[in-house]
């Protein structure tokens, strides 16, 4: 891996990021600026890397992937969410919530 990094090399020429995806879904009918975007996608990040999942994201996920299916309410998502990252049933390996 390190090798690789060493061998590394900048690209000729003008490169730039052409376009950016926003992390976190956007109301409808609601504009962001550039400044709340960004804003909306570091809460985002900072939620995940503590283990809360963003229910907005799952409603849009269920209802793209699964329309048949109806979605978990907000309170059954998140004790979904917390008995997957911290089982409770006697027996069942998991991660540790120390």
């Amino acid at each position: 891996m390190s090798e690789s990094i060493h061998r590394w090399k900048k690209p000729i020429g003008a490169w730039h990021i052409q376009h950016c995806l926003p992390i976190a879904p956007q109301a409808t009918g609601q504009t962001l600026n550039r400044w709340q975007r960004i804003w909306q996608g570091l809460k985002q990040s900072f939620r995940l890397m503590v283990g809360v999942h963003d229910y907005q994201t799952y409603l849009k996920h269920m209802h793209e992937h699964h329309p048949g299916q109806t979605p978990m309410d907000e309170r059954a998502f998140h004790r979904y969410c917390l008995e997957a990252r911290f089982p409770s049933q006697a027996g069942k390996l998991g991660k540790c919530p120390c």
